[in-house]
C-alpha cells in the first residue's frame, strides 16, 4: 500500500501537472467498490470544475476544486412590489432581490463554489496523467477529461481504493501529520499505550500517513525493537524516534518513494528509496551496520523487520 512518501510524490507530481486545468467530463465504471461517495455525486461535483491545487493528506491525496457560477439579480415582481405598499405606514419593508443563474453580463455577480475530490489508493491504485490517444489501462475506474486535452485516469486492479466528494474543509484525515509533529504532541501520541511502538506507529488515528516500510526504517535508525511496548519506551528514546521517522520520511520523498510491487508515480515512473531499505524486506540478510542477521516477526498480522543487536 502506497504510504506517505509515495502518496506526497503523486500529489506533487500531479499539482505540478493539472493545477489550473479544468474537468470538462467524467466517466466512471461499473465497479462500485471505488466509489465512496455516489457516482452522480462524484460527476456533478467534478465536472466543469478547476483544479485550484492538489495535496496530501495522511495518505490521501485531496484536489480542491472550485466551480463557478454567474447569478443576476432580478427585480421584485410588480405583484409584489404592490403587496409591500399595502403594509401600513411605518412598517420597514426589507426584500432581497431574487437571484438566478445567467450568463455573465449587466447586473450579473459571481460565485465560486468550492469542493473537494478525495483519493485513496488502496493497495494498487494510482492515478496517470495521459494523452487521450493513450491505450485506456484494464482496471481503470475513472477517467476525467481536462480542458487542456489530456486525461487524469485511476487504475486500480484490486479495487481498494476509494475516491469520494465533499464541500471544501469537510475532509479531515485523522491524526497528525509526522513531518509537522513537534516533540510534545508526538510524546502523548504513545504516552501510557501498551501496544507495541510499531503498532502504535501504523495507528493512522495516532499518526497520518506512517505504513509498514516506513516504521521498520524509522524504529531501525532510533534503535528500538518494533515489539517493545510504547509505555516502555523513554523521552529520549521517543525524541530520537521522531527524528528518525522525519529523516525518513523525507530521504524517500526525495528519492520518490520505494516502488515495492504495483507503486509508481503520476507520471508512471518508480520510486528508488527501496534501494536504501535497511531492514524491510532484508529478513535473513545481514545488517548493514553490525553484520547480525535481520529477523522477521509478525505483530497485529503484519510483517515486522529488525536487527537483534542494533535495536533493543
Amino acid at each position: 500500500m502506497p504510504e506517505l512518501p509515495e502518496v506526497e510524490t503523486i500529489a506533487r507530481g500531479l499539482a505540478k501537472r493539472v493545477t489550473g486545468d479544468a474537468v470538462e467530463s467524467v466517466w466512471l465504471g461499473q465497479k462500485k467498490e471505488p466509489l465512496k461517495s455516489p457516482a452522480s455525486a462524484i460527476a456533478a461535483t467534478l465536472e466543469h470544475s478547476r483544479i485550484a491545487a492538489v495535496r496530501r493528506m495522511g495518505k490521501h491525496i485531496v484536489f480542491d476544486l472550485e466551480q463557478d457560477q454567474i447569478y443576476v439579480a432580478r427585480a421584485p415582481s410588480p405583484a409584489k412590489s404592490r403587496k409591500a405598499d399595502r403594509k401600513p405606514k411605518g412598517a420597514r419593508t426589507t426584500q432581497a432581490p431574487s437571484m438566478m443563474p445567467a450568463e455573465a453580463g449587466v447586473g450579473a455577480r459571481p460565485t465560486t463554489t468550492k469542493a473537494q475530490w478525495i483519493v485513496h489508493l488502496g493497495m494498487t491504485g494510482s492515478l496517470r496523467v495521459c494523452e487521450p490517444e493513450t491505450e485506456v489501462a484494464k482496471h481503470t475506474h475513472a477517467i476525467l477529461r481536462l480542458s487542456s486535452g489530456r486525461e487524469l485516469r485511476f487504475v486500480d486492479p484490486r479495487r481498494f481504493g476509494r475516491l469520494s466528494v465533499a464541500q471544501a474543509g469537510d475532509f479531515d484525515a485523522a491524526g497528525i501529520e509526522p513531518l509537522e509533529a513537534d516533540l510534545d504532541r508526538f510524546l502523548t501520541l504513545f504516552r501510557g499505550r501498551k501496544t507495541p511502538i510499531k503498532s502504535a506507529l501504523l495507528n493512522q488515528k495516532l499518526l497520518r500517513g506512517v505504513g509498514n516500510i516506513y516504521a521498520d526504517e524509522s524504529l531501525f535508525r532510533a534503535g528500538l525493537r518494533p515489539r517493545r511496548r510504547a509505555s516502555t519506551i523513554t523521552r529520549d528514546q521517543l525524541a530520537k524516534l521522531l527524528l528518525a521517522v522525519k529523516e525518513v520520511l523525507k530521504e524517500a520523498i526525495a528519492l520518490g518513494g520505494s516502488s515495492i510491487s504495483d507503486y509508481v508515480d503520476a507520471d508512471g515512473e518508480e520510486g528508488f528509496f527501496q534501494l536504501q531499505h535497511r531492514v524491510y524486506g532484508r529478513e535473513g540478510k545481514p545488517c548493514l551496520v553490525c553484520k547480525t542477521l535481520i529477523k522477521r516477526v509478525v505483530i497485529a498480522g503484519r510483517s515486522s523487520h529488525y536487527c537483534p543487536r542494533c535495536q533493543k
